[in-house]
């Protein structure tokens, strides 16, 4: 039988937890050309609570007493708070200005752990997830982007909230498998966007079939799967390598609105493009350099 070297196993993980925000890259496209418009939080809740009860009963584990404080945190974080943010920096700013205020995550995960664990970043990450955001910039900013500052103040949670989530899932380590994990952070994230979606969207319409798919698509792909790869390389990859590869969701974007849309990427673009797909190997290279050197 032939054993995985460490190294293997490691770009392994890194290319299943890069599916996650692969697949979150493609629910804009789904968003905008299939579902009822002007529902955002309606749109997140659909997504979340179904597949997190799925793996409710799929995993059948309940948390220990001791995990629940943190469990809630953990599922506002990541979910809750995330998923509200995040629509309101849409509805509020353009998305390529959302995406990179948003690409500032891997850099507020390494001042984390340099705050609470002294543990000082490399150089070499550091300036490879400024390249990240700046590469952003070029790829989706323009001279009439609108600075909106509700929006602005939005992103800028949104990135703070799902970085710090992404970091304490990592460092509480919680005594749940994976998909119990996952499953009960959705469903109680789901809650908590319940009252949300109830007061700020109009009732849903009778759904066409294809709106129907839509929904299935965001909650079973875009949550259900997305979220267990993403919590599975949360629990075997560094926190900055995670939250570096959140980068290929609006690249993603992008690329199915090239591809589905016909929307143009000309000239300096293509270097913006270059820019983030070169950050995202040299955070995980470096990353996977600095877990190799502290173990030895």
């Amino acid at each position: 039988m032939t054993t995985l070297s460490p190294s293997r196993v490691r770009w392994i993980d890194v290319l299943l937890t890069a599916l996650a925000p692969m697949i979150w890259g493609s629910t804009y496209i789904v968003t905008t050309q299939v579902l009822p418009p002007d529902r955002p939080f309606t749109a997140a809740l659909i997504r979340v609570l179904p597949s997190g009860l799925l793996l409710l009963l799929y995993a059948r584990r309940r948390p220990a007493r001791s995990d629940w404080p943190r469990l809630l945190i953990l599922s506002a974080l990541n979910i809750g708070a995330f998923q509200a943010l995040l629509f309101v920096a849409a509805y509020r700013l353009p998305g390529g200005l959302a995406a990179v205020v948003g690409a500032i995550q891997p850099l507020l995960v390494m001042g984390l752990a340099w705050g609470v664990e002294q543990r000082r970043p490399l150089a070499a990450t550091v300036w490879a997830a400024v390249a990240g955001v700046i590469g952003m910039g070029v790829l989706l900013l323009s001279p009439g982007t609108v600075f909106e500052p509700v929006g602005i103040l939005a992103a800028l949670g949104g990135a703070a909230s799902m970085a710090t989530g992404t970091y304490l899932t990592r460092r509480w380590r919680l005594s749940l498998p994976v998909l119990a994990l996952t499953g009960w952070q959705l469903t109680l994230g789901g809650w908590m966007l319940a009252p949300v979606a109830w007061i700020a969207d109009p009732a849903l319409p009778s759904l066409t079939m294809w709106q129907t798919a839509g929904y299935l698509y965001l909650s079973m792909a875009g949550a259900l799967l997305a979220y267990a790869l993403w919590f599975r390389g949360i629990a075997r990859l560094a926190p900055v390598a995670v939250s570096s590869l959140g980068l290929l969701s609006p690249l993603t974007a992008v690329v199915l609105g090239w591809v589905w849309l016909g929307q143009a990427i000309r000239g300096v673009a293509f270097v913006g493009l270059a820019m983030v797909f070169a950050s995202i190997l040299a955070v995980q290279w470096t990353a996977s350099r600095r877990q190799v050197t502290s173990r030895a």
